[in-house]
């Protein structure tokens, strides 16, 4: 199944794709694509759905993030080598784990605001996992089951506020735009195989990443069990689970955002993102 969330900022409504690609309104059957909707239970009673009896939803509507209400956005950096190595940084012997602001996410072809001040600003094509079963101690054997499903996400990041400005990595992964996730979440059996889907980025039409997540350090089992060693994870967390190379900080010379240019983006069944950037304050 591909879910979505439709409609204006703060008033999304949930959503399910049809076989032709249209939406079909789920409103009267969930509250939104968010916490218990996305547990087994939640997606089984959505599954058995006729979906073509549904209502249709006409028009171009904007797609808002693919899943509401998220209580942690979790991500894994330097989680693929060759982008360790084009940052200039140590491959990690364990996950580099930290948090983006909840209040980041957005739709996946919002607007992107370059902050106030920033020379930085950078992309970084991710798979998102989206957590269905919650848990804790999780076995990596068993970790595939706690996945609802997966997305994509663009982990926009200041490179400045990230690395130059004292502190942890949060202050450049939090600000507001930084999260576009979507454009639907797309249901873990329908992926086969998440370690092997092809991913890229595109900046004013030149390519600049493209990837696969054969080549992450730690696979999505891995990292779900490992982050649940540290906190427990609840349905509708979201997981950035790191990005391939070709983001801006690694070219020769650094090439950094401006205003008005637009951001492509994409990875294998799971959908494409656009945006455009536009100064903040």
């Amino acid at each position: 199944m591909k879910l979505v969330r439709y409609g204006d900022p703060g008033q999304e409504k949930p959503g399910i794709l049809d076989a032709d690609g249209k939406i079909r309104d789920l409103s009267g059957i969930v509250d939104d694509i968010a916490g218990a909707a996305l547990t087994p239970q939640g997606l089984d009673k959505i599954r058995s759905l006729d979906i073509d009896a549904l209502p249709r939803v006409e028009g171009d509507v904007r797609f808002g993030p693919c899943v509401g209400q998220v209580g942690k956005f979790i991500c894994i950096g330097l989680n693929y080598a060759d982008h360790a190595a084009e940052s200039g940084m140590p491959i990690p012997s364990e996950p580099v784990v930290f948090m983006k602001a909840t209040s980041a996410i957005c739709g996946p072809n919002d607007t992107v605001l370059i902050p106030r001040d920033s020379v930085k600003t950078d992309w970084e094509v991710e798979l998102g996992v989206v957590i269905g079963k919650g848990g804790k101690y999780i076995e990596e054997a068993d970790a595939l089951s706690h996945v609802a499903g997966y997305c994509v996400v663009n982990d926009v990041s200041e490179r400045e506020f990230q690395i130059e400005r004292g502190g942890t990595w949060d202050k450049g992964k939090g600000a507001d735009t930084f999260g576009p996730i979507g454009p639907w979440l797309v249901t873990a059996d329908e992926i086969a195989d998440p370690q092997n889907l092809g991913m890229w980025l595109d900046v004013d039409g030149k390519r600049y990443q493209d990837g696969s997540t054969r080549t992450m350090i730690f696979g999505v089992a891995h990292v779900v069990s490992y982050l649940s060693r540290f906190m427990s994870l609840q349905p509708g967390d979201v997981i950035s689970t790191g990005t391939p190379p070709g983001v801006g900080m690694g070219q020769k010379p650094a090439i950094y955002l401006r205003p008005g240019q637009t951001m492509r983006l994409g990875i294998e069944g799971l959908g494409e993102q656009k945006q455009v950037t536009a100064q903040d304050g």
